[in-house]
This record gives C-alpha cells, structure tokens and sequence, in this order.
C-alpha cells in the first residue's frame, strides 16, 4: 500500500512561482481553528500591513530573506526563522532580494 507523505510543503511549494512584483499564496491546512497559508513573494513583492484582532498570526520563513514589518518596525528575517505576531499586531511582509521568498503564516484561532 502506497502512503502519501505527511509533508505538505513540497506539493504546495511546487505550485508557486510568482514572477517579480508578485504575490502567490496556497492554504496548507485549513481547520475550524487554525489556517496556515502559504506565500511566495516575487522580487520586489510586498505583503500590505495588515490585522487580526482576534487571531495570533506567525510566520515561518521557509526560504529566502523576508523583511517582516510590524507596528512600524522593520527587520529582516531569513529562513529558517520565525517570527510572532500577537492578536492586534499590524504585520506585513517585503522581498527586497533577487530571488523568491517563502514563508507559511499560521492563524489561530480562525477569526
């Protein structure tokens, strides 16, 4: 009997190739409590700031650099890494690099 692999990522990853500028996004699990999103950003690609009153957001940065952005700071984080962001939090994220930048963001719980 053939087993599908437990690991979600290459499959997802493998369906994300945005260009420069550009955004692609894959929902990896989505439950009644928590959402973990994929996203590749281009070069040059910006995830706007954003919120979720209700949610605790964290990024885990899987591939490339990412310039994480949060209540007006700014910081570069490179894979591997992980970064928080508490309910309320305004985050976004940048690639300022030449190359694709991936990371997950998991929500919980779902707004």
């Amino acid at each position: 009997m053939l087993m599908a692999s437990l690991d979600l990522y290459d499959e997802a990853r493998a369906a994300l190739d945005p260009d420069d500028g550009e955004i692609e996004t894959t929902e990896l699990v989505v439950t009644d409590d928590v959402l973990v999103k994929g996203f590749a950003l281009g070069p040059g690609a910006e995830l706007d700031p954003h919120e979720h009153p209700d949610s605790t957001n964290v990024f885990h940065v899987l591939e490339g650099s990412v310039v994480v952005v949060r209540d007006g700071d700014e910081e570069t984080v490179d894979a591997p890494g992980v970064v928080r962001h508490d309910r309320g939090a305004v985050h976004g994220a940048r690639n300022e690099t030449d190359d694709v930048a991936v990371f997950t963001a998991s929500l919980c719980p779902m707004p």
